[in-house]
């Protein structure tokens, strides 16, 4: 391994009194937090405090910007535009960045959420989008904020958009969800796309940092180099597989 692993959860997930995942608690055990912007989850009072406890624990801010749907957890498509796009990922990590500033820190990468986050892998409009959004996000500092995508077996073709505007990507696994044989995410709608048991994620895990591969749902081995590891946040015994997860040296602070 070149590098440890960057261990990241998706947090600050609820809205108003509704709560998702147990955020206190898997802060401790990570690297960097996902913040949710308020598009498909996450209120102002939310995205303060989960900056705040992120902040607590020297765990690294993300922005987590979204499709605007609430409803349906950003986790559905929706027919908007480039320029559209590239505003309102600005917007959302506009929004944090102020709670950050307050707290005396500042957004370190930006990770898109759900459907935004394979729906710019498909549309390279949507893509470049994304990428100048982030791009002028970063306005006044010498390096862009990096973007975290999917971990592809050949990620050129999106290394050379991402270069035009210089910035950087982190390429990301899941140590909870199912591959399919392509390198795309098992979709949700399916039998086995989500794991819960905090064994087989951590057997993933442990895959991904000592083999730099994954086994695909139908037992393919695949080649895939990541430079951070997803748990989610709302998945399943979360909690006990951040824990299991950071125990091992790959992903050891």
């Amino acid at each position: 391994m070149s590098k440890r692993i960057l261990l990241n959860s998706d947090l600050g997930e609820g809205f108003g009194a509704w709560r998702m995942g147990e955020d206190s608690l898997i802060m401790p055990y990570i690297d960097c937090a996902n913040i949710a912007c308020g598009f498909h989850a996450g209120d102002p009072l939310i995205m303060q405090n989960t900056v705040s406890a992120a902040v607590e624990h020297g765990v690294q801010i993300g922005a987590h910007p979204a499709y605007p749907d609430l409803v349906g957890f950003g986790r559905r498509s929706m027919a908007l535009q480039p320029a559209e796009v590239e505003a309102l990922v600005l917007y959302q990590i506009g929004a944090l960045a102020a709670f950050c500033s307050a707290a005396g820190t500042t957004v370190a990468y930006v990770k898109p959420h759900g459907a935004l986050y394979h729906d710019m892998l498909k549309n390279d409009a949507l893509f470049a989008a994304v990428v100048r959004a982030v791009k002028q996000a970063s306005s006044g500092v010498s390096k862009p904020l990096p973007l975290v995508m999917l971990a592809k077996v050949d990620p050129s073709h999106w290394q050379q958009i991402a270069s035009e505007y210089g910035v950087e990507l982190w390429f990301e696994g899941f140590a909870d969800r199912a591959y399919n044989n392509d390198g795309t995410l098992v979709a949700r709608t399916q039998p086995g796309a989500v794991i819960h048991e905090p064994e087989a994620m951590l057997a993933q895990a442990i895959q991904f940092a000592e083999q730099s591969e994954i086994t695909t749902i139908n037992g393919q081995r695949l080649a895939l180099h990541i430079d951070t590891l997803c748990v989610h946040g709302d998945t399943h015994e979360a909690l006990a597989a951040v824990q299991a997860i950071r125990s091992h040296a790959a992903f050891a602070k």
